[in-house]
């Protein structure tokens, strides 16, 4: 579990299908996804899949939820991938857009860049981010990430941004930096 100063990043659990749903079927998320909102037996899949990879690679997607009340709004964290024919670790984060534009997607991503530098081996982390989505953009500019390259995926393009360990400053698990 992480903790920052609002909220609570915990493993997911099955349990937080509905409560993800509520993200995954919204349009305003899934636009960056390409549009298709997610139903009930997709977003089980999506959930059981997050879980075999945590258990695959000892790390995955925490439930991100607020610490005033316990609400779950979103998701955030790693996932091992394939992009471009290497090995990478991607920091993701998905919120419901009625908790966009309060610096909570930007406060989940240090958390997760922190754990992930403190409790595991990692060289880097990326995002892969579609080029018109600007506040994803500005999410991972705010944690250090800079944008690398270009790649196409699918049908899709993608902008990967990037963090070596060594380019980190020296964070709290708040979020805040050491000067």
């Amino acid at each position: 579990m992480i903790e920052t100063k609002r909220l609570i990043l915990r493993p997911m659990t099955p349990e937080d299908t509905d409560d993800l749903l509520l993200v995954f079927s919204d349009p305003e998320v899934m636009a960056s996804f390409g549009g298709q909102l997610f139903d009930h037996a997709q977003m089980t899949r999506w959930v059981q899949c997050n879980l075999k990879h945590q258990e695959t690679h000892g790390y995955g997607l925490f439930s991100v939820l607020l610490k005033d009340d316990a609400q779950l709004i979103g998701d955030c964290g790693l996932e091992h991938m394939d992009v471009a024919g290497s090995p990478e670790i991607e920091l993701g984060y998905d919120l419901r857009s009625d908790y966009w534009g309060r610096g909570l997607a930007t406060e989940a991503a240090g958390a997760v860049r922190d754990f992930a530098w403190q409790h595991l081996p990692l060289r880097r982390l990326i995002s892969l981010i579609r080029p018109a989505n600007v506040a994803s953009r500005r999410v991972a500019e705010k944690i250090g990430m800079a944008k690398e390259s270009e790649i196409v995926r699918g049908e899709s393009t993608y902008w990967i941004y990037a963090l070596a360990r060594d380019a980190t400053p020296q964070t709290f698990m708040n979020g805040s930096e050491q000067s």
